[in-house]
């Protein structure tokens, strides 16, 4: 007969318990309380004054709204990562550290496709966050939120990382994929502010709640910014290449993606084509239905946006289309986009 391995008390043969409750929380409140303690200098409050109804006494005056938010210091010498609609149509920016300075701040760049913006401070010698890799995330290890929600600097919060691979739409109609959804308790003034992993590194740039939901929170992954701010330092956007239409996503009929041979049921019809652009004059029209635009199917809109990089501006880049229950191929020169 085989014997367990532990008991009804939870001791192994040795008399000692393999699980304590006690101690198993006492380990997790010791990891959160070291991480807070790592990290939270790194988390930064960003006062925000925008042009507005609203008016407080002090900051904020003339009209002016005042806002907050959170962002990451990522660099010593004084870069600040936050979200994109935290600082956007900004007039003046104020970050305060944990310690209780202050120091006026200048946009460096930002990227509403991603909704992630990066500031500067004229200081160095901060304690910046170490960023680790959202990639390797999965689901159901520590997270936990470190921000400003209501202007409440250095809050922390922890949860889990409720999934992965969710998207959520930009303000600029873009999707941002990969997005870390989590039910570390967020509120707004946590925008822009850190979700870290149990070895204290940054895996994401906490952006968004679900109004009325409790416990559906969602993150930027660390990776996307890791992209991102490179660019955001040289040349203070994120450039991207355009077609210069207005398209539809349309569902293709099941006899002509079979007659056609389609990889896929889903295209692109162009709705609209912006006079002298580069798909203009390339020679596609109104009607036409992209299918394939540089070798990679042209499922939906958002599919096409994430083929044009920047490197495929100014190179020919292949497209196949239907035009007539045709299959024709053609090619076209995509152009800088900014969205700044």
């Amino acid at each position: 007969m085989l014997e367990s391995r532990n008991d009804f008390n939870g001791k192994n043969g040795s008399g000692r318990k393999t699980s304590d409750p006690e101690a198993l929380l006492s380990a997790y409140s010791e990891a959160v309380s070291q991480i807070a303690e790592r990290v939270g200098p790194a988390v930064v409050t960003i006062q925000v004054k925008k042009p507005g109804s609203l008016s407080t006494p002090g900051w904020g005056t003339n009209g002016e709204s005042v806002g907050s938010g959170s962002g990451i210091i990522i660099a010593p010498d004084g870069y600040v990562l936050t979200n994109n609609h935290v600082v956007s149509d900004a007039n003046d920016l104020m970050v305060s550290l944990a310690d209780g300075s202050q120091f006026p701040a200048q946009l460096a760049g930002r990227d509403p496709d991603t909704d992630l913006a990066l500031l500067r401070l004229a200081t160095s010698g901060l304690p910046a966050a170490s960023l680790g890799d959202s990639d390797q995330l999965k689901v159901g290890q520590l997270a936990i939120a470190i921000g400003s929600p209501l202007g409440l600097q250095a809050t922390v919060t922890a949860g889990v990382v409720s999934a992965l691979g969710r998207t959520l739409r930009s303000i600029s109609g873009r999707l941002i994929e990969d997005i870390i959804q989590t039910d570390a308790a967020l509120n707004p003034g946590n925008s822009g502010g850190a979700l870290v992993d149990s070895h204290g590194q940054v895996i994401g740039v906490t952006t968004a709640i679900v109004a009325g939901a409790q416990g559906v929170c969602f993150a930027i992954p660390v990776n996307t910014a890791k992209w991102v701010v490179p660019q955001l330092l040289k040349e203070g956007q994120v450039v991207r290449g355009y077609l210069g239409i207005a398209g539809q996503t349309v569902v293709i009929p099941p006899g002509l993606v079979r007659g056609l041979q389609l990889q896929a049921a889903n295209g692109v019809a162009i709705v609209k084509l912006m006079r002298g652009g580069p798909a203009d004059r390339s020679g596609l029209r109104p009607g036409d239905v992209l299918v394939v635009v540089d070798g990679q199917p042209a499922s939906s809109v958002d599919a096409i946006h994430k083929i044009l990089t920047r490197k495929t501006i100014g190179r020919e880049v292949p497209v196949v289309f239907i035009r007539n229950q045709e299959l024709l191929r053609g090619r076209v020169h995509p152009e800088a986009a900014s969205t700044n």
